[in-house]
């Protein structure tokens, strides 16, 4: 179990909360520090579904991150055949910016089978799963895959950006973070988070974790 987390923006921990009074006469603990609603929610969330396994819970800074362990994605949803059994429509009604500044209408890439990656430069599993990435987009492209990779709680410099992707040779588009693209489609609760849509642009499949090449391949099967 990953336990990689984005960098802290809160400018100082949340102090403990001190134990429920046993009566009306115990002493009154002193008042917990407020912490951001969305993490605490995030939290919660990550806890009751699981999602940490192969992942990155965004609950503390890059300084508290531990050294990745193997473990397997999350599925929430899985498709079947040339059309899936969706549960909602993809919102690309978005424009982001790619890595050398330019707009780029997430629209444009309807009538494609899609994988939309939401990760970090600095989230481990993400790393993992780079290379089945590109593999996979190099073997599937001429068939109708794209790959999208989208930045989330990360702003890297346009050569530090440049140099990672050359580091890893991502062949793929990558996008600059856009929070409202992530709120459209469901909230993040860790990095990688994966959805797959069809050519209709239907979400087909999510995954929360790392996935394998194998995985990727079973999933878009019987899309492309």
């Amino acid at each position: 179990m990953t336990n990689e987390l984005p960098p802290n923006r809160d400018a100082s921990p949340a102090a403990d909360p001190g134990p429920e009074p046993s009566s009306a006469g115990a002493p009154v603990p002193e008042p917990e520090r407020a912490v951001p609603s969305r993490k605490r929610w995030i939290a919660a969330a990550a806890a009751a579904l699981g999602v940490a396994l192969f992942a990155v819970p965004f609950l503390r800074g890059p300084g508290d991150r531990p050294a990745s362990t193997g473990a397997t994605a999350d599925t929430e949803t899985k498709a079947a055949g040339a059309s899936c059994p969706a549960k909602s429509a993809a919102n690309l009604n978005f424009t982001l910016k790619d890595v050398n500044g330019a707009d780029v209408k997430l629209t444009d890439y309807k009538g494609k089978v899609v994988l939309l990656n939401f990760w970090a430069t600095w989230c481990g599993p993400c790393k993992l799963e780079i290379p089945e990435f590109v593999e996979a987009y190099e073997h599937y492209r001429d068939k109708g895959l794209v790959i999208l990779g989208v930045l989330s709680e990360d702003d890297p410099s346009p050569q530090e950006l440049r140099t990672f992707m050359t580091d890893f040779k991502m062949n793929y588009p990558v996008f600059r973070e856009n929070v409202e693209l992530a709120a459209a489609n469901g909230e993040l609760w860790a990095l990688p988070t994966s959805f797959i849509l069809d050519r209709q642009g239907a979400i087909c499949t999510r995954h929360t974790g790392a996935m394998s090449k194998e995985m990727l391949e079973r999933e878009i099967k019987g899309l492309l």
